[in-house]
């Protein structure tokens, strides 16, 4: 959904506060995202950039999507995580501007959600087993 539809499904959202956890965070493919807490509503969600349908790989070559996606042309919101309290925020994410700076900083954050039991599953997925 995009950033209008994001608000339209929920009016609370568009008269909480909001926290901004930054705008930099990257997956392993380079794609940027922007990190941001509903206060009212507990949610952490993000905006993905959209991602381009073709790109010249590091050695040369046009590489392209395959499917029947149309192309999206806006940021994408999606809801990862629920945390309750500023301060839970706070203790879960504890670390986040150094991690945010690391390659595939996404990962880390999905990681993070996961390991600390706030993530959307359906969004982040279960937490990985153990490697113990």
């Amino acid at each position: 959904m995009d950033i209008a539809e994001f608000y339209d499904a929920d009016e609370r959202r568009r008269e909480s506060a909001e926290i901004e956890l930054g705008t930099e965070w990257h997956d392993a493919k380079g794609v940027r995202y922007e990190l941001n807490w509903v206060e009212d509503t507990g949610e952490l969600y993000v905006m993905r950039e959209p991602v381009a349908p073709a790109w010249e790989g590091p050695f040369g070559g046009i590489h392209t999507t395959i499917g029947d996606r149309a192309p999206v042309t806006g940021m994408t919101v999606v809801v990862v995580g629920h945390i309750k309290t500023r301060e839970e925020l706070e203790d879960v994410l504890s670390g986040w501007q150094k991690a945010m700076a690391e390659p595939d900083s996404a990962s880390w954050l999905a990681n993070r959600l996961r390991e600390r039991g706030v993530a959307d599953p359906s969004i982040v997925g279960p937490p990985e087993p153990s490697s113990k």
